[in-house]
Parts: structure tokens; C-alpha cells; sequence
């Protein structure tokens, strides 16, 4: 079963950046990551970030202009570049792929934007 790690969190002020990785186990062939989402506080999920079956990358209103997901199969790995950082952004954020059907979910990692 693949696993997904992520690493990259941390605080921040407000205007900073973050680089969230998340690198998955297992080969390569059979998963594919399908984007980021993030949970703030007392917050339901939600989506940052989703890859459809395409490979097109559709980023949520509220962080379009300020952040970018990118790749590297040639590590198994996925990165969200964060840029612009506002508090609002303050959350857990997880990386997701799906792997034979199973929808799999990175621990979360934390990123918390001063004011």
C-alpha cells in the first residue's frame, strides 16, 4: 500500500513562502496524486488543490495567484509552492493520491502564518 509523507510546514509571517512536499512510497506505477487539501481549526476539510485523471491542476479560488502545484515522478514526489502567505491560510495541509482505487492521505504537516 503507498504511503505519503509530507514535510515543508512551519511558521511563517504574513507575505512569506513555504514549499510543502509530499513524496510516496512504493512505485510509481500505481498511484497518482490528486492534489492538496487543508483544515483549519475548528474548519471542515478543504480543497486547495486537485489533479484530475488529465493531469490538469485546478487550485481553489482563494489561493489562485499565489500558489503552484508541481511533480517529480522521478522522485514520487508533489510539491505545493506557497507564496503570498495570508493567516487565513493557517492550517494542516494534506497531500492525496488515489492508489488501486483507495483514496490515500499523507499525517498532515502544519502551516501557521503570523500576522
Amino acid at each position: 500500500q503507498v504511503q505519503l509523507y509530507e514535510t515543508g510546514g512551519g511558521l511563517v509571517q504574513t507575505g512569506g513562502s513555504l514549499r510543502l512536499s509530499c513524496v510516496a512510497s512504493g512505485n510509481r506505477f500505481t498511484f497518482d496524486f490528486k492534489g492538496w487539501y487543508r483544515q483549519a481549526p475548528g474548519k471542515q476539510r478543504e480543497v486547495v488543490a486537485t489533479i484530475n485523471s488529465g493531469g490538469n491542476i485546478n487550485l481553489a479560488d482563494s489561493v489562485k495567484g499565489r500558489f503552484a502545484v508541481s511533480r517529480d515522478t522521478t522522485k514520487n514526489a508533489m510539491y505545493l509552492e506557497m507564496n503570498s502567505l495570508r493567516p487565513e491560510d493557517t492550517a494542516v495541509y494534506y497531500c492525496h493520491a488515489l492508489s488501486r482505487s483507495v483514496l490515500v492521505w499523507g499525517q498532515g504537516t502544519q502551516v501557521t502564518v503570523s500576522s
